[in-house]
């Protein structure tokens, strides 16, 4: 059998090379199954094509089906909750300020072979909703309120996802934290966006919220606020493969780049792009990208 000469030999090692520098471009972006993920799934799938990388855009996934398609390799990078990980990956229940729940799932996902860039300034934590008018008239403004109206006796119904309704972060350990029970025939479980529409149109009397979600002020409504502490810092944080991060040390810089830009403010108005006024989500996420000189 012939050889290959050194002609031969360079000239493969230089096809290998540009075959790898290939495949280390392809990136699979994933995301949530509500708006906000959706919009942020779109905005990252966008800006890496305009850096080069070849993406496969795979949104609209369950929180723990799509953290588990990351751990398998089959996700790369997606925008995950520093309290999600915290709480329903890792499973720590202590109290942590913002800073030290990022540092803390930041070197527990790293074992994981997971890398946590740079947190946003977008707080989407979980709120409990009411109509403002509603609410006032009840004298309802924090949650401790609420749960001394329904230990006093009145009844109000809670809409919320089925998620929520299971998470271990979600309402039974809310409602040991608060001291009450909404009780289960007072419990409409719905998908995330017909709580909106369920609270607004008085088919509930409170509602599983986002914080960042554009239709809180848009339907009028007041989130209790929440006097113990429940809810964690959910900080919206871009999260990639230490494999992919390693192949492309790039994505590290576009995505913080991202990430800087994004407050509770903006969200809010992005999501009420999509839901409020019914803008596409990728034109939503073509606008924002534009305007902020992320495309040229």
């Amino acid at each position: 059998m012939k050889k290959p000469g050194l002609k031969g030999l360079v000239a493969g090692i230089a096809i290998a090379l540009v075959a790898g520098a290939a495949a280390a471009k392809d990136i699979v972006v994933g995301g949530k199954n509500f708006t906000e993920q959706q919009i942020i799934a779109e905005m990252t799938g966008q800006l890496l094509q305009a850096k080069g990388f070849t993406v496969d855009k795979r949104s609209g996934l369950g929180t723990a089906p799509l953290r588990q398609a990351q751990e398998a390799g089959q996700i790369d990078v997606y925008w995950e909750y520093t309290g999600t990980s915290l709480i329903t990956f890792n499973k720590i229940t202590e109290k942590l300020d913002p800073a030290a729940t990022y540092a803390r799932i930041k070197e527990l996902d790293a074992a994981k072979g997971l890398v946590w860039l740079d947190p946003s300034r977008a707080n989407n934590t979980y709120g409990i909703a009411m109509r403002k008018d509603d609410a006032a008239a009840k004298g309802i403004s924090t949650l401790s309120d609420l749960a001394a109206k329904i230990g006093a006796g009145e009844t109000l119904s809670f809409g919320c996802n089925a998620e929520f309704y299971a998470r271990v972060d979600g309402l039974k350990p809310l409602e040991q934290a608060y001291g009450f029970e909404f009780g289960r025939e007072n419990v409409k479980r719905m998908d995330t966006g017909l709580v909106y529409q369920a609270l607004r149109d008085s088919q509930i009397d409170t509602g599983l919220v986002f914080a960042t979600d554009g239709r809180i002020p848009a339907f009028d409504f007041v989130v209790l606020k929440d006097d113990k502490g429940y809810f964690p810092d959910y900080a919206l944080t871009p999260v990639i493969r230490k494999e992919v991060l390693d192949a492309s040390p790039e994505l590290a810089d576009i995505l913080n780049g991202l990430s800087a830009k994004l407050d509770d403010t903006i969200m809010a108005k992005l999501n009420a792009s999509v839901d409020v006024d019914k803008r596409s989500v990728e034109e939503v996420a073509t606008g924002f990208l534009t305007s902020e000189g992320f495309l040229q």
